[in-house]
C-alpha cells in the first residue's frame, strides 16, 4: 500500500490538485493569501467627482418624464465608476432626490438609516413617523431606521437634496426590509425644526463653524444633544475652509462623501486632483490620502457624511499617524 501511495504521489501535480479542489467546491488559501490579507486597506471604489451642473438638468428632465407614482423615489444615484449600484464608496450610498410641486413621495420605512442634506428649493417637507419637518437649504435631516417617512413639496419650483444611506452594508448583511404604508402619507403634525432631534439647521452649524474665525480650517461633527453620533452606522460633519488655504492632510480607514455647500476649490485625493464648485459632490474611499484647497477670496463650506461611527464601533478605525502597537489587544 505504501508503494501505491508513492506511485500516486509521484504522478500527481498541483494542476490536478487544483482541479480536484474546484470540483469539491474548495479553494486553496495560498493562492489568494495576498488578496485576502493585503498589506494595507485596499478599497474597490475609487475617488470620483459628480458635477451638479451635469446632473441637475437630467434630474429635472426626470421630473417631467417620470411621475412620482412610477418612481416612488425620484433619485439619481451617484455610483462609483469602479462598482455597480448601490456603491458610492464601499460602505456609503449617495443619490440626488427630486420632488416637484404638489407631489408626494409615498410613505415607506426601511432598515437602512438615512441622512439628507437639503441642496436647493423652498416649500419642501419630509414627514418622519408623524413629525412633519420643513426643509431649509443647508439643513441635515435624519431618517432613523424603521421610521415611516414621506416627502412632499408645496409652492413652485423643484426641491432637491442629497440622500446618504448605509445601503452597501446590506449587500453583505442581507437583512434589509422595506414596508409601504397603506396611504401615500403617514399621519403627521408640523414640528419646529429648530427643536427637533432629527434636524440639524444650517444656520446653527454655520454659526459654530464661523465661531472659530481665527482658524483657517474648521470641522464640526453633527452630534445628538448628548454628544453621541447621529447613528451607530453613519455620521457626518461640516467644514469651513478659508480662501487661499489648505486643509490638513488626512488618511483614515473611514470613507466619506463630500458635498460643496458654498465656494470653489479643489481636492487632492490619492494622486488625482478634483476641481469643484458649489453643488458638486465627491467621494473619498477608505485609506486614500486627501487634502482640500479653497480658491482665493472665497470661504468654502463642505458637508460630509461618513461611516466613522461603524468603523470605530467595530474597532477598525485608524489613521496613517496611529501608533499601530496601540491596536494590539490582549
Amino acid at each position: 500500500m505504501t508503494r501505491d501511495v508513492e506511485v500516486v504521489a509521484a504522478s500527481d501535480t498541483q494542476e490536478k490538485l487544483l482541479q480536484d479542489l474546484e470540483d469539491s467546491k474548495t479553494l486553496p488559501l495560498w493562492k489568494q493569501m495576498t488578496r485576502l490579507n493585503p498589506p494595507a486597506p485596499n478599497p474597490t471604489c475609487v475617488p470620483f467627482l459628480w458635477k451638479y451642473s451635469s446632473i441637475k438638468p437630467n434630474l429635472l428632465r426626470a421630473g417631467q418624464l417620470v411621475t412620482e407614482k412610477e418612481a416612488e423615489r425620484r433619485v439619481l444615484m451617484l455610483i462609483n465608476p469602479a462598482r455597480d449600484a448601490p456603491y458610492t464608496t464601499d460602505t456609503l450610498y449617495a443619490g440626488l432626490q427630486l420632488v416637484m410641486p404638489n407631489e408626494v413621495a409615498p410613505a415607506h420605512r426601511h432598515t437602512a438609516f438615512a441622512m439628507r442634506f437639503i441642496i436647493e428649493g423652498n416649500g419642501g417637507f419630509t414627514a418622519v413617523h408623524g413629525k412633519r419637518i420643513k426643509m431649509e437649504q443647508g439643513d441635515v435631516i435624519l431618517t432613523p431606521t424603521w421610521n415611516y417617512h414621506d416627502h412632499g413639496k408645496d409652492g413652485s419650483g423643484p426641491m432637491i437634496w442629497l440622500d446618504g444611506l448605509d445601503l452597501p452594508n446590506f449587500q453583505h448583511f442581507p437583512v434589509h426590509f422595506v414596508q409601504h404604508f397603506a396611504q401615500s402619507r403617514y399621519p403627521a403634525e408640523d414640528v419646529d425644526s429648530g427643536s427637533s432631534p432629527i434636524v440639524f439647521p444650517w444656520a446653527r452649524m454655520k454659526a459654530l463653524l464661523d465661531g472659530d474665525a481665527v482658524e483657517h480650517w474648521v470641522s464640526r461633527r453633527y452630534l445628538r444633544a448628548d454628544g453621541r453620533e447621529v447613528s451607530r452606522i453613519l455620521g457626518g460633519c461640516a467644514e469651513r475652509l478659508e480662501g487661499g488655504h489648505l486643509s490638513p492632510w488626512r488618511r483614515e480607514t473611514t470613507s466619506a462623501v463630500y458635498h460643496v455647500i458654498a465656494g470653489s476649490g479643489y481636492s487632492i485625493i490619492g494622486e488625482q486632483e478634483f476641481t469643484w464648485e458649489k453643488g458638486d459632490t465627491f467621494c473619498v474611499p477608505s485609506w486614500y490620502r486627501y487634502q482640500h484647497y479653497a480658491s482665493e477670496g472665497q470661504t468654502v463650506y463642505l458637508y460630509r457624511f461618513d461611516d466613522k461611527p461603524m468603523i470605530e464601533a467595530l474597532g477598525f478605525y485608524r489613521t496613517e499617524d496611529t501608533d499601530v502597537e496601540s491596536l494590539v489587544k490582549d
